[in-house]
């Protein structure tokens, strides 16, 4: 019991990891895709150099506070012992939708035109992520 506990405590840091190098690799590429979409929808007074404002903010927010609410999700489903995949894919889906809702609202028009596509990139992102976890650690009590 307790070499079963122990391998759990080295087991779910490297399976969240791993679901959340999953997860960034979906948020990079369809984030990159959104990112195309609103650079070829600029006006002709915008520059490029907004669109990589929003791809450098995005890789901010992608590493960092990406982290917070997916660790509370894994946190809050191995304390209550929750094994359902449904728990992981929408949790991990909802915690990582917040993100762009919490921008500050001060955008360019570049960013205005990726932030409501930025949405469905993140709970999509959440969604793997959630997903990969729960194939790793989640089902394996």
């Amino acid at each position: 019991m307790v070499l079963n506990t122990i391998g759990r405590l080295i087991w779910i840091p490297i399976s969240f990891l791993i679901a959340a190098a999953a997860a960034l690799t979906v948020l990079v590429t369809l984030g990159l895709e959104t990112i195309t979409h609103a650079v070829h929808n600029l006006d002709g007074g915008e520059t490029i150099s907004a669109a990589f404002d929003v791809a450098w903010q995005g890789t901010l927010i992608a590493s960092g506070a990406t982290i917070v609410p997916a660790l509370l999700v894994v946190i809050i489903g191995e304390v209550a012992r929750i094994r359902s995949w449904l728990y992981y894919v929408i949790g991990g889906g909802a915690a990582l939708a917040v993100i762009p809702l919490l921008a500050p609202s001060g955008a360019t028009t570049a960013e205005q035109l990726a932030l409501p596509a930025l949405w469905h990139v993140f709970a999509t992102a959440g969604f793997a992520g959630g997903f990969v976890y729960w194939l790793l650690a989640g089902r394996n009590a």
